[in-house]
């Protein structure tokens, strides 16, 4: 095998990859409409996402028509804003939403009132949309969807339980922002962050048809045992709060083009680590289920390979992606990457042969400005020589305070982008 960097190097490599592969500059060009297409309309330029202020730089820099035909506005997260000339960037918290993200969600609908059949609607979205549009129905409030947000987030509900809910509570998401926008033609540009790439689930589909109904978010209301406000059950139990349905005439006009997803992320990593010498096999770009328990299962199928050579050969790589869930019972500082590589450290007990990384691409896990951490062979040894325990700090769901006291967080700033969760597990030969 030719010579390569030390584990912990080369994982860090491999995410870097991954996360430059979901870069806007990358990826949003060779979809944009050309000035052809456009004719004598307006190009309005609306989005929602941690990675959409860079989307609308991408698209200020490549748009080949008229520059005083292009406007728009976009909210991402908190810090997130990059500079643009004529699409207008907000910004707003998140994972929890707030009065920013509102006044930007209403914002956005204003921008498309009084469209004409030539006008084309480019609409960036990304992961994070969903918490940066939390523009109520009628009845409700900022404050009932907040309630309602927190619980689901540590409730173990998956991301698209979460999202079904919040399509039924919202003015904006399951398709209404594209039939806000109607006559116009409507192109979404999407940059998945979510298992199966399910265009209804990224940002809570604010421009695509949703299928599900209020019934469907009220059992999952009931199923995780949350206790909503009144005004919230009304919405559900009502159906005042449906979506637009497949069929809508209103979403003729309206298409949808995946520009970045999580496997093409792990396709990029794959190469970083064959260039390196391994063989890598990818175990799938959608693993979902609690963090701890996908910890564990990882961490089975790593000592498999370790020390039976089955289903795998070492020296090789393992690559997962996919969106797992934590169900809050502690008081430490979490987050579903850090959670689901302590389970696994722990589970497999300092193999002198097991190295992993797991991080969210977007360079947050849980409410950190930590993308996640790495581990190797002598981590749970360094831990117990300061007084750490790790199953203890699993239970406490304290997965940033134990890799940061290791010095072993992964830290990365704002990536300007979003496509979920990555895990390498490099097992030496």
């Amino acid at each position: 095998m030719p010579a390569c960097p030390p584990p912990a190097d080369l994982l860090r490599r491999l995410f870097d990859a991954a996360v430059a592969s979901a870069q806007p500059a990358l990826c949003v060009p060779p979809h944009l409409p050309s000035p052809q297409e456009l004719g004598a309309g307006r190009l309005v330029v609306i989005g929602a996402g941690k990675a959409s202020a860079a989307m609308a730089q991408a698209v200020e820099r490549h748009w080949q028509g008229d520059p005083m035909r292009l406007s728009g506005v976009v909210v991402t997260r908190d810090g997130y804003a990059v500079p643009c000339e004529r699409i207008r960037i907000r910004e707003a918290a998140h994972p929890v939403p707030d009065e920013a993200g509102l006044q930007a969600a209403q914002h956005i609908l204003q921008a498309v009132q009084g469209l004409r059949e030539e006008d084309i609607v480019l609409c960036l979205i990304s992961g994070g949309g969903s918490a940066l549009l939390p523009l109520p129905l009628e009845g409700l409030t900022l404050a009932h969807k907040q309630a309602v947000n927190r619980a689901l987030l540590a409730s173990g509900a998956t991301i698209g339980e979460i999202n079904t809910v919040r399509r039924h509570l919202s003015a904006i998401k399951g398709g209404r922002l594209a039939a806000a926008c109607h006559p116009a033609r409507v192109v979404t540009l999407l940059m998945s962050d979510v298992p199966g790439d399910q265009p209804r689930d990224i940002a809570s589909g604010p421009t695509v048809a949703d299928p599900t109904t209020c019934a469907d978010a009220l059992a999952i209301v009931q199923r995780y045992g949350i206790e909503v406000p009144a005004p919230v059950r009304e919405v559900l139990t009502s159906g005042r709060g449906e979506s637009v349905k497949p069929g809508d005439p209103r979403l003729d006009r309206a298409e949808v083009r995946m520009v970045a997803t999580p496997q093409q992320a792990l396709e990029a990593a794959a190469r970083v680590a064959r260039e390196a010498g391994y063989a890598v096999h990818i175990l799938g770009d959608a693993l979902e289920g609690e963090a701890r328990e996908v910890g564990k299962v990882l961490a089975g199928v790593a000592l498999q390979v370790a020390e039976r050579g089955q289903p795998f050969t070492a020296p090789c790589v393992l690559l997962s992606g996919g969106e797992t869930t934590v169900t809050v019972r502690g008081q430490g500082r979490g987050g579903r990457n850090v959670e689901c590589l302590l389970a696994f450290a722990s589970a497999t007990g300092g193999h002198a042969r097991i190295h992993a990384l797991m991080a969210d691409t977007d360079g947050v896990d849980g409410l950190e400005e930590i993308a996640g951490a790495v581990m190797g062979p002598g981590t749970l040894a360094q831990a117990w020589a300061r007084g750490l325990r790790p199953l203890d700090e699993l239970a406490n769901n304290n997965g940033h305070g134990f890799f940061e006291a290791l010095g072993a967080s992964v830290v990365t700033g704002p990536t300007l982008t979003n496509v979920n969760d990555f895990r390498a597990i490099l097992i030496e030969g």
